[in-house]
């Protein structure tokens, strides 16, 4: 049994808006890793992950009194809004994290194409194909 070693950016409380009739502000105990924010629940023990794959943007940035109130919206248009308290940066952080992450998933991209048009290369017809051997003389 292997786990995969995960980098921890950030932790600590962060607030979110219940997506209740009252909307309630809730205390999750967060954790910023490579892959995302990951919250978990309070009592009840579930951890709820926002990949940064389905991320789209950090949004709606605002400072009021001592909070700071930011919106992450999913690719497929879901809005999830927090707040935390102005000093703590989580905004910032997730932002910064997101965004290191989307330049790292390009370059992967990048290489990929790069890549395969290479294998184009070497597999179009009627170009000569040089292979050496170790058994020629």
């Amino acid at each position: 049994l292997t786990t995969a070693v995960t980098a921890v950016f950030k932790e600590g409380l962060l607030e979110k808006r219940s997506d209740g009739l009252l909307q309630l502000w809730k205390k999750k105990h967060c954790v910023l890793t490579e892959d995302g924010p990951h919250h978990g629940g309070g009592d009840t023990g579930k951890v709820k992950e926002l990949h940064f794959a389905n991320m789209k943007t950090v949004d709606c940035v605002e400072r009021k009194g001592k909070y700071v109130y930011f919106t992450v919206v999913m690719t497929e248009g879901k809005e999830i809004d927090f707040r935390c308290p102005q000093d703590e940066g989580w905004n910032a952080e997730i932002t910064l994290q997101m965004v290191q992450y989307k330049n790292r998933q390009a370059i992967l991209a990048v290489k990929s194409t790069r890549q395969k048009q290479q294998l184009l290369v070497v597999q179009m017809p009627g170009q000569k194909t040089v292979r050496s051997s170790p058994n020629v003389a």
